[in-house]
């Protein structure tokens, strides 16, 4: 028999529940820094996308299974959340704001529940479409079962209504940043304990190789069935918090929109570790609140981020941080910036000349008729002027061309500066 592992060491221990001390303390002293009604709409944001992609990563990351209709159970998480408000409201009942979250993920795991039990009989593209089948459903049921969902204009509630909490009645922004910081921190505590246990510890094995899973006397299905309850029960609560914030639930909590919106989100930060939906959370709320201000076609730039990331960097923006440990460790890290430095020049100059194309095509497809002296990005240019095409077309040509071989001259940098970490001792 092999021998238990050893506990951990006190100092693991502290280092461990330190992190979330701080993390907590961060998030207690944010608005003390930037304490704007924008800037505490956007952390609020940020909370629930952060709860809604780790939710999607215990069926994408941590099992394997790709879904394009998560945003069901958040939407439906959402509207049971405001309905309930209202109910409340309505019969008088004690029941404070905090509270109403967990009916949302209530809500979001009796869905995921009922429908799981079918959908996850089978994994891969299977799963994917029967995903996709009934995300259409339920988002088309939308804007039929008006009773319910209230049509287009959706269902809104008064959260200031309900119970009192230490004087507070959520009405103030900063109290509903409160409120969502507190339930981002139990939940992604709850969901990082979650991936430390037999069960969590199952699902990757059923996401790497559900037939030697089964060999060994568990049943893929039931794991895949238990993920999928775990997941919808923390989409609910995020949906739920959705609603809360904004006191309204509609149609767009469930459509196509929202299920990609996660998946990018889940995808770009990186699914192979737990903070990657974290970190892809955090920049995708910032770049489509950020775009949307500066150009009316933000969502084109988003889908050819995600294409890059896909085809350059599929391990995410995490998964880019991570691999360069080894050279941290190793003490070779300054070998390779000189070389980043060289290919980031041609690179940006693709970049902008791309992004004058773009906008110079849309000004002629969408405004033909109004002034061609447009600002994108906080660049003036003539859309009209051949020199800008010209311009453009060189910068992409050009760009492209040198980008190239200057990632080339990267790749071998890296491959140097690895390997003599490796000598000096760091794994890979």
């Amino acid at each position: 028999m092999s021998a238990a592992p050893p506990p951990p060491a006190l100092a693991d221990k502290l280092k461990f529940y330190g992190i979330w001390v701080g993390v907590a303390l961060i998030l207690l002293l944010l608005p003390k820094i930037l304490s704007s009604g924008g800037s505490l709409t956007t952390f609020s944001l940020i909370g629930i996308s952060i709860i809604f992609a780790l939710s999607y990563n215990i069926l994408l990351g941590q099992t394997g299974m790709l879904s394009f209709g998560h945003a069901v159970y958040y939407g439906l998480g959402g509207f049971l959340a405001i309905h309930a408000i209202n109910f409340i409201v309505g019969h008088k009942f004690p029941i404070p704001l905090p509270l109403v979250p967990m009916i949302g993920g209530a809500t979001g795991l009796f869905f995921a529940a009922l429908i799981g039990w079918v959908s996850t009989q089978r994994s891969g593209t299977a799963f994917a479409m029967i995903s996709l089948g009934l995300a259409e459903l339920v988002a088309s049921s939308a804007l039929i079962l008006r009773s319910f969902f209230g049509g287009e204009a959706g269902v809104s509630a008064n959260r200031t209504k309900l119970l009192k909490v230490f004087d507070w009645n959520f009405g103030p922004q900063i109290q509903i940043y409160y409120l969502v910081a507190a339930w981002t921190l139990v939940a992604v505590i709850a969901m990082y304990a979650l991936t430390r246990t037999p069960l969590g510890r199952m699902c990757n094995a059923v996401r790497d190789n559900p037939e030697r899973v089964q060999f060994v006397g568990y049943d893929p299905h039931v794991i895949r069935y238990l993920a999928f309850c775990f997941a919808g029960f923390f989409a609910g609560i995020a949906g739920a918090l959705a609603a809360i914030n904004f006191e309204i639930a509609n149609s767009a909590y469930l459509g196509a929109v929202q299920s990609g919106t996660v998946l990018f989100a889940a995808y770009i930060g990186g699914i192979g570790f737990f903070i990657g939906p974290i970190v892809g959370a955090i920049f995708v709320t910032f770049l489509s609140l950020g775009l949307s201000d500066v150009t009316p076609v933000w969502q084109l730039y988003f889908g050819l981020f995600f294409i890059a990331v896909v085809m350059f960097a599929p391990g995410g923006i995490t998964g880019l941080l991570m691999m360069h440990r080894p050279l941290l460790k190793g003490g070779t890290m300054l070998r390779v910036l000189p070389s980043y430095a060289v290919a980031l020049l041609p690179t940006l100059a693709m970049v902008i000349g791309l992004m004058l194309a773009i906008e110079s095509t849309v000004h002629y497809t969408v405004n033909p008729s109004e002034n061609p002296h447009i600002r994108a990005f906080g660049i003036p240019f003539n859309a009209a002027s051949p020199l800008t095409w010209a311009a453009a077309l060189a910068l992409i040509v050009v760009g492209f061309a040198l980008a190239r071989l200057s990632w080339r001259r990267v790749g071998h940098a890296w491959d140097e500066a690895l390997t003599t970490a490796r000598q000096n001792g760091v794994a890979a």
